[in-house]
Order: C-alpha cells, then sequence, then structure tokens
C-alpha cells in the first residue's frame, strides 16, 4: 500500500505590486504583497503553472521566481 502525498503548489514571485487591473489576469490567484514584489499563490498543477507563466509574459510582467511547495505551507 503506497501513503499518498499531499498535491503540491506553486508560488510565483513577480517584480513590483501589481494593481488592480493587472490582477483581473490571474482570477484564480491569491495575490500578497511582499516588500517590492508580489506573490501569488494558488497555482495548482503543471498545466495552471503553464498558462499563468504565459500570462505573465503577455503582460510584460518580470518573473523574479517560481517555487512549488506542498499545499499545507499555503
Amino acid at each position: 500500500m503506497t501513503s499518498q502525498q499531499p498535491p503540491d503548489s506553486y508560488q510565483i514571485r513577480i517584480r513590483g505590486h501589481l494593481g488592480p487591473t493587472t490582477l483581473r489576469a490571474f482570477p484564480a490567484l491569491r495575490a500578497e504583497t511582499q516588500a517590492q514584489d508580489t506573490l501569488l499563490r494558488g497555482v495548482a498543477d503543471q498545466a495552471a503553472l503553464h498558462g499563468v507563466l504565459s500570462r505573465i509574459e503577455e503582460l510584460g510582467l518580470e518573473l523574479l521566481e517560481v517555487r512549488r511547495s506542498p499545499l499545507h505551507e499555503q
């Protein structure tokens, strides 16, 4: 019998503070301002991650970090 690990989630750090208009591009994510950056949380899997990364590129935002973390750390 194998024990099931909780699924992972992804956190994305973007340079700068994102305003309400820009944040509307990421409706499924929670945004948190940390220092001079914005942290987006709630990316559930790799397919969603690729979609979010594509949107970040489309909007010309500067991606600083992508981090995988267990859901219980969210």
